[in-house]
């Protein structure tokens, strides 16, 4: 066995220092309280503060120290937990009950959303197709994650245009994520064999998807247990994080960038489990009580600050966020087909312009790729801090809320 102190030095090479552990515990906990309060989005709180801890300004956490490769190293466990639960969020019982006509529709407003953002950015003085093609699928997905809660605050989540809004997010979250993954493939392998690893990754999802329902089916006492309330093993986390890891590492396997692998690793979860109960509360509160907001403190940290003093970078970061914006609400008077009014159109056209955490682990995809430069990423990041304010504001200017619908109380 080897000496505790010689084991005690090797970690010592690794960790961060003592201030770096202090200050990341202090800011992971009391950032949420402090967002709370002053009612913006925790994720918006957790990038300045990673800004203000990093290299660019006070210098916690210095660049290319033992402390930054450990945050990283954090931090990527944080992203793919994140594109987990973002498929995990995914309401497929929901979809189901609105039927064909609402999935269809979400479809084709997806395409007026991806043809609107490919024109606007035409406008733009861009390096390469493969540029515009990565940005307009970057603005043309939605945040479940904003959309529900925002619904739920203005007591809409049950109405016509909550329920469209919610299956619009959904198609758009779900196609631009995969869209943005197979299109990487393709701008770094070109047309290759390796380009054949997303069929055969699609393939190994389908088995497993397959295998899954089947277990279920045979074994509902034991797929019972993954949900109970008081399971002193958690199962139900475990088999969680065991099929994201094990879907990140075919995807790894197969060529393909892996936070495809905790997309889809998620949405097979929700799709072959419908009611997921106390286990998504739970797997959130994990999830979000520590490795995501590490993720979030990470791109403050590496957030190319000087990037946006060049004023032609600004400018281009904040033509994307009008267009992005620009791409949402020009197509939604295409709710007007579905029964709303031209306001709660236009509202739900706003909201779905809101992004949250999907967009920035999206990005990162496209600076690692080389479609996207620090100062479009800078711009992918301002994006999510304008629309996660901005958004759910407008939505409740153009559809303020609902008085709660009381209950019915039953006299015996």
């Amino acid at each position: 066995m080897r000496p505790v102190l010689a084991l005690a030095t090797e970690a010592g090479s690794v960790l961060p220092s003592a201030a770096v552990f202090i200050t990341i515990g202090l800011g992971a906990f009391l950032l949420p309280l402090v967002a709370r309060r002053i009612k913006v989005p925790a994720v918006v709180l957790e990038i300045l503060f990673g800004l203000l801890i990093g290299p660019q300004l006070l210098g916690v956490i210095g660049s290319e120290s033992s402390s930054e490769v450990f945050i990283l190293v954090l931090a990527e466990i944080g992203l793919f937990m994140l594109m987990f639960l973002a498929g995990f969020e995914i309401d497929f019982a929901r979809l189901e009950r609105e039927g064909r006509g609402s999935v269809v529709f979400g479809l084709v407003l997806f395409v007026m959303i991806v043809i609107t953002a490919w024109v606007g950015f035409g406008l733009l003085s861009l390096e390469s197709t493969n540029q515009r093609l990565f940005l307009t699928l970057l603005v043309s997905a939605a945040s479940v994650g904003l959309i529900v809660p925002t619904l739920r605050d203005t007591e809409r989540t049950g109405t016509r245009q909550g329920q469209l809004t919610i299956v619009v997010g959904v198609v758009a979250e779900f196609l631009a994520a995969t869209g943005i993954v197979v299109f990487a493939v393709w701008v770094e392998s070109g047309v290759s064999i390796r380009l054949l690893g997303v069929p055969a990754f699609i393939v190994v999802v389908a088995i497993v998807l397959i295998a899954m329902r089947r277990l279920a089916w045979w074994y509902p006492e034991r797929a019972e247990r993954l949900f109970a309330s008081h399971d002193p093993d958690e199962l139900g986390i475990r088999a969680s994080l065991a099929l994201l890891f094990v879907f990140v590492g075919i995807a790894i396997a197969f060529g393909i960038d892996p936070i495809l692998g905790a997309f889809l690793a998620g949405a097979i979860f929700s799709y072959v489990f419908r009611n997921t109960g106390e286990l998504e509360t739970r797997l959130t509160g994990f999830a979000y009580g520590f490795f995501i907001p590490i993720f979030f403190i990470s791109v403050g940290v590496r957030f190319p600050l000087d990037a946006l003093r060049d004023r032609d970078v600004l400018v281009l970061a904040l033509a994307v966020i009008a267009v992005a914006l620009a791409a949402k609400i020009i197509p939604s008077p295409a709710f007007v087909t579905q029964g709303l009014s031209l306001r709660d159109s236009l509202g739900s056209g706003a909201l779905l312009a809101g992004q949250l955490s999907v967009i920035i682990a999206l990005a990162e995809v496209g600076v690692q790729i080389g479609v996207l430069s620090p100062g479009l990423e800078a711009g992918a990041v301002l994006l999510v801090g304008v629309t996660a304010v901005l958004s759910p504001v407008m939505f409740r200017i153009l559809s303020p809320p609902l008085a709660p619908v009381p209950s019915v109380r039953v006299d015996s």
